[in-house]
């Protein structure tokens, strides 16, 4: 398994997203090496894990790539963000990171790139599989328990200096993009039509623009988990990283039996990762399976028992049900943006707490 987070680059004094990026991830390159990443927008950065099967090893890693890459945004004048969107707008558009690719995809798609509201970051979860094949079988199978996922994650309540009444703004803002939302249900051989249709009609710039919540990797052998908004709180991401690989430990005995997929309705999919977005673990979800709404909790609760054997079997069980109980507690990341706010009614507050989480990992 292995984890890629987006961060955000504020100013130290005005809380304002900043284009110092390029910067800062030169910097860190020096001790990172590659596993330090420029992103698409300049204000934002990346860092990503190499390959484990230890939680805790995960969690060293993490707490390094953020610890460097905190020093190097502090040199350059700026505090490292673990946020799905910024909680205090940018004073401009965004800038665009220079680079050959970024400067296509800001010329294709230019309304998306200078909105006010397009820095999104989230937290990519990969998981180790066989090949391609693979990959694509256990995405069929999870699209179920995605927006589970989704609502867990939820980091993103604040956007242009207000309340946007989500749990997650980032999902709401990212799915503007094309190539956005679930995987559609591919074999191997369909995956490769589609892929090879979707860019030779333009819909998309290459296959790195398949944004689907679960995708097969272009260049590791993961599946990819793309449906999760970063978060400052370490708990939650090991959370979500022990439970995506549970998950799909799992669902590989459905797949070897050749069990048949869920029942799946495309409006009935769309509508649990709306109500996940807009709820988190604060409100009902949908069951995308039976179609009934419930409170997201229980949804969760569904999610940690679906993946227990999974979770067993990695020796994860204990440290997942006690995350889970600690996340429960706090209520998540939404949550806890929400209740910094109320403190004092002042969005400093809210980055002020989310740069000192996301330093204490």
């Amino acid at each position: 398994m292995g984890v890629e987070e987006e961060y955000l680059l504020v100013d130290r004094r005005t809380g304002l997203p900043v284009a110092r990026g390029p910067h800062v991830v030169k910097a860190a390159t020096a001790v990172l090496g590659e596993q330090a990443q420029a992103e698409f927008l300049g204000a934002q950065v990346e860092v990503c894990t190499r390959p484990t099967a230890d939680l805790a090893e995960l969690r060293c890693q993490l707490g390094l790539l953020r610890k460097v890459m905190g020093e190097a945004a502090a040199d350059a004048g700026c505090l490292l963000v673990a946020t799905g969107t910024p909680v205090i707008p940018p004073g401009s558009p965004p800038t665009v990171t220079p680079g050959e690719r970024y400067g296509r995809l800001a010329a294709r798609w230019p309304s998306l790139v200078g909105s006010y509201d397009g820095v999104v970051c989230g937290c990519h979860i990969h998981v180790g599989v066989t090949g391609r094949g693979q990959a694509l079988a256990l995405s069929n199978h999870m699209r179920p328990w995605l927006p589970t996922l989704q609502a867990l994650a939820a980091n993103s309540p604040f956007s242009l200096a207000r309340d946007t009444g989500w749990a997650s703004t980032r999902s709401v803002e990212h799915a503007r993009w094309p190539g956005v939302g679930p995987a559609p249900l591919l074999d191997e051989v369909g995956y490769e039509r589609l892929a090879d249709h979707l860019v030779k009609t333009g819909a998309l710039l290459d296959r790195r623009m398949i944004y689907w919540y679960a995708r097969p990797s272009e260049h590791v052998p993961t599946l990819e988990i793309r449906v999760c908004d970063v978060n400052a709180d370490l708990d939650v991401v090991l959370l979500l990283t022990a439970l995506v690989r549970g998950l799909a430990t799992t669902l590989l005995l459905d797949v070897g039996d050749g069990r048949p997929l869920p029942d799946l309705p495309a409006d009935r999919l769309h509508a649990a990762h709306r109500l996940a977005a807009r709820h988190g673990l604060a409100g009902d979800g949908l069951d995308p399976v039976l179609g009934e709404r419930v409170p997201a909790l229980t949804l969760t609760e569904r999610l940690m028992a679906r993946a227990a054997p999974g979770l067993a079997a990695a020796g994860d069980i204990d440290l997942a049900e006690e995350l889970f109980r600690r996340v429960r507690r706090s209520g998540g990341g939404a949550a806890s943006q929400r209740a910094a706010y109320v403190r004092r009614g002042r969005l400093a507050d809210v980055v002020s707490d989310l740069v000192r989480t996301t330093a204490a990992g």
